[in-house]
């Protein structure tokens, strides 16, 4: 055997031919319903009729295939047991056996509808090598109940083509043409009419194909079916699309023993903190995102993450990110029989950005500043935690926008807020309603304020009044095309200060019927004034 390229790629690919009827038995085994004894298949509905999407192992000993309507199926099998498709929940499992992949390399991509690839380049050597981790992937996987074919070669294709023909082979590098020559057309993966033709052409294996010229291939079935005939031996890459960003750091800690406790979980996480400083350190950078994942025995991946306002550099700070976010969540992180592994990924790191620290107060109140915001973000999320940006617009409800606090903090200290003239009573109220509130006017002034109106069941008597402030909407903008208002401070008999205006002019922005009385302009509620 040749040793790999050390310039090559090594991928292992996964195939899981009974996702579905594999995980209705799951299913049923979960809620404790006796073991089913007849065969049992999965049917999908294609052109009015029903079709075997999925078979067990008793249904195929019965001589049931795939793609065979349930009619004739049940002609062969008449005791067949037949359960309808769910591709949103075959998908959902496909996910979740993805998630739990990542505990061998965080390069894992979906290959629908019942695979997956697995980029283990770089790797292996922590799991004994490509023949042992492929041997513990298969045997997790075959302890959950599911069957599964493995494979491992250069590239995502060709390993992809043996597994679905062959379990457990291992190609070395610049060795995929013989491993592939010898099967059949089929396992290219093409469609029934180029694998027919292929057949009907006397070229029943791939390596019969490879020996025709590709002009010949191209002309024929097209340039995608040479694609994948030259990535199936090995001539030409094909890169696989992993699910999820590898994450700029990664440190884990496997256990012997699964833990449950919050004791030994709490102290874990603070450990692999520390070592998650240390690897970053070394090139001078801090953790923006953090990420928590923790690996239960069954199979199921918990992924508790935490974002920062600035780079962390602190193991301590990270513990206690990490406490707050796990003491505040609605679903509590639930350990079943013990978590196996436990990683701490840096999702986003940037480059630290040495600072005085000593003598510049400044420095240290927004240091303080950031820390709580941090604290409070990963107790009720950082969404919820904004600061409001100035916007260069007139229309008052778009004047400020609310971003995240953690990722805007420092722009907060450069904003440029309109300045309030000395002396002057402020332009607009301090409360400002979300969605302006409709008023009735029942004493109205064409062109300028009501003199009474009714807001919230309370009538209301202007005695002042100041304005109009006349604001249009912005053409330009998509649901711009409002009508023009004009607003009004106006205060009542009893002191209280209002912001309303009139939405729309008169005799300007309305059709007016030729029969009836004119149609009048609305009038809201927009803020309060102190």
């Amino acid at each position: 055997m040749r040793a790999v390229s050390a310039n090559r790629r090594r991928i292992l690919s996964l195939w899981l031919p009974r996702l579905p009827i594999e995980r209705i038995k799951r299913q049923q085994a979960s809620i404790g319903a006796p073991p089913e004894a007849k065969p049992q298949v999965v049917v999908i509905k294609d052109a009015n009729a029903l079709l075997i999407h999925s078979l067990d192992e008793a249904a195929a000993r019965h001589g049931v295939s795939l793609g065979q309507p349930l009619a004739n199926a049940r002609a062969v099998c008449p005791d067949l047991v037949a359960h309808e498709a769910d591709l949103a929940a075959d998908a959902r499992l496909l996910e979740s056996i993805a998630d739990w992949c990542d505990r061998f390399t965080p390069l894992v991509a979906l290959d629908p509808p019942h695979g997956l690839s697995l980029d283990i380049t770089g790797c292996v050597h922590l799991f004994g090598g490509e023949a042992k981790l492929m041997q513990s992937v298969c045997d997790a996987l075959t302890a959950h109940g599911l069957t599964v074919s493995a494979a491992i070669a250069s590239n995502a294709v060709c390993a992809r083509t043996l597994n679905r023909q062959v379990h457990g082979r291992i190609v070395p590098d610049g060795e995929e043409a013989a491993a592939v020559a010898p099967l059949p057309v089929a396992a290219l993966g093409g469609s029934e009419a180029i694998t027919l033709g292929l057949r009907r052409a006397g070229l029943k294996t791939i390596g019969d194909v490879a020996s025709r010229g590709r002009n010949e291939i191209t002309a024929r079935f097209g340039a995608a079916f040479t694609r994948v005939l030259a990535q199936a031996l090995g001539e030409a890459d094909a890169p696989i699309s992993p699910r999820k960003v590898p994450p700029d750091y990664i440190v884990d800690k496997r256990f012997a023993e699964p833990v449950a406790t919050d004791t030994v979980i709490a102290a874990s996480l603070s450990s692999l903190a520390a070592m998650l400083v240390a690897a970053m350190a070394q090139q001078g950078k801090g953790a923006r995102r953090l990420e928590a994942c923790f690996f239960r025995t069954d199979g199921l991946v918990r992924i508790i993450a935490v974002d920062t306002g600035q780079p962390v550099t602190d193991a301590a700070v990270i513990d206690r990110l990490f406490r707050e976010r796990l003491e505040a969540l609605s679903d509590p992180l639930d350990p079943g029989f013990g978590f196996d592994m436990i990683r701490l990924a840096a999702g986003r790191s940037e480059i630290v950005v040495q600072q005085q620290r000593d003598l510049d107060a400044h420095v240290h109140d927004n240091d303080e500043l950031s820390a709580l915001i941090d604290r409070i973000a990963a107790r009720i999320g950082g969404k919820r935690v904004v600061v409001h940006l100035p916007v260069d617009t007139h229309v008052p409800e778009r004047a400020a926008l609310p971003l995240p606090a953690q990722h805007n903090l420092a722009a907060t200290s450069t904003a440029a807020w309109p300045e309030r003239t000395d002396g002057e009573p402020p332009l607009r109220p301090l409360r400002l309603f979300a969605r302006p509130e409709a008023i009735q006017v029942i004493a109205g002034v064409p062109d300028g304020p009501p003199a009474r109106f009714v807001w919230r069941r309370a009538a209301h008597a202007v005695v002042r009044a100041e304005g109009p402030e006349r604001i249009a909407m912005e053409w330009w903008r998509p649901d711009g095309q409002g009508l023009t208002r004009d607003y009004f401070r106006v205060e009542d008999e009893h002191g209280l200060r209002f912001w309303l205006y009139r939405d729309g002019l008169y005799d300007r922005e309305f059709e007016q019927p030729e029969n009836g009385p004119p149609v009048q302009p609305l009038w809201y509620m927009h803020g309060l004034f102190a």
